[in-house]
């Protein structure tokens, strides 16, 4: 008897974990539009491409979205900044250098690893 309603407890939650790998498919692509939409020459925050992607609160998870970018997808993960216009990545290393330079060539200006709060997109916009 307990063998199968274990078994029926599993089958219920299968079509949950399907939906969840679905949602999360999902979520990623949500993010991946917003950050396709900012325009040249601004930044957003990983907290307001999750808002603007209906993901309010799920900064980490637009990081997570943008590690996962597929190459050929080629988007434009250097206009996202951590709060206040921030370069998350350690300071020197070749990936703070690398997005400070992307910045530098749309003409955002980064000093000291941290770019003018003008230059910051508003995605109520999109």
């Amino acid at each position: 008897m307990a063998r199968a309603k274990r078994q029926s407890f599993h089958a219920l939650f299968r079509p949950l974990s399907a939906r969840a790998s679905a949602s999360s498919e999902d979520s990623l692509q949500a993010i991946w539009n917003v950050v396709a939409r900012i325009p040249r020459g601004q930044v957003s925050s990983y907290g307001e491409v999750a808002r603007a992607a209906g993901l309010p609160g799920r900064a980490r998870l637009a990081g997570k979205a943008l590690r996962l970018v597929p190459e050929d997808m080629n988007l434009p993960w250097y206009r996202v900044m951590g709060a206040g216009g921030r370069i998350v990545f350690p300071k020197g290393s070749p990936h703070f250098r690398e997005q400070a330079k992307l910045l530098r060539s749309e003409g955002v200006a980064v000093k000291d690893g941290r770019v003018d709060p003008s230059a910051l997109a508003d995605l109520d916009d999109f």
